[in-house]
């Protein structure tokens, strides 16, 4: 299904979009998830749709929101938060995990999490950029997988590229917001991150453990 023949009531966005606004990661918004009750209709509408996460928002007010892929449900994911606080404007969205404070500033759009919440992720670290840039699919294995490699260390610029390794139809994650969260906690350091074909996701470690999520979103389509 194309972004375009998504059903009415759903917008679609790209998250971690490049300064000149191409790219990002496309992200599925419905926003009253009374229109899908439960989770065998979340879940049919997840793959239909095919973005690597689909948002229902079951709370505007108090941005309660769940999360599902094309295949599950996960209890946190960096783009689909991140999307959800600029569509709606929201300051603080709920999960079962906790509470993730967001803020815009210019541009960009900030979520606050912890890197506990994230579900476990392979990072794997190349020799260069290049080689990052050289796969042509995902690496052997099983798995998820972020590959990463310094483009400039000093100045904490990254280049990666996410593989799921899951049977859901998803072979590469344009923009991944957990996988910046945990590479950041193992660094403990800001990045400057490219993903995927170009799209651009920023980081910022607090010293309470959490870490900041910030990138630039646009509106696709409105549904």
């Amino acid at each position: 299904m194309s972004e375009f023949d998504v059903p009415d009531g759903i917008d679609v966005l790209r998250v971690f979009c490049a300064p000149d606004g191409r790219h990002g990661n496309a992200l599925g918004v419905v926003r009253d998830g009374d229109d899908y009750p439960d989770e065998t209709s979340r879940q049919a509408l997840a793959a239909g749709l095919g973005f690597s996460e689909t948002v229902f928002v079951d709370d505007p007010e108090r941005g309660r929101v769940d999360i599902w892929t094309p295949g599950l449900r996960l209890p946190f994911a960096g783009h689909p938060l991140v999307g959800s606080a600029w569509l709606l404007d929201l300051e603080v969205l709920e999960l079962e995990v906790g509470d993730v404070f967001a803020r815009q500033d210019g541009e960009f759009t900030w979520i606050t999490a912890r890197p506990e919440w994230a579900p476990p992720r392979e990072l794997e670290r190349y020799d260069s950029a290049a080689e990052v840039d050289a796969l042509t699919g995902p690496p052997p294995g099983e798995g998820w997988l972020y590959v990463w490699a310094w483009e400039d260390e000093a100045a904490g610029r990254v280049r990666a590229r996410a593989f799921p390794r899951r049977d859901d139809g998803i072979v590469e994650d344009e923009a991944t917001g957990a996988a910046a969260l945990l590479l950041t906690a193992r660094l403990g350091r800001a990045l400057n991150i490219t993903q995927g074909r170009g799209s651009q996701i920023l980081t910022a470690p607090a010293p309470d453990g959490t870490v900041e999520i910030g990138g630039r979103v646009v509106l696709a389509h409105r549904g």
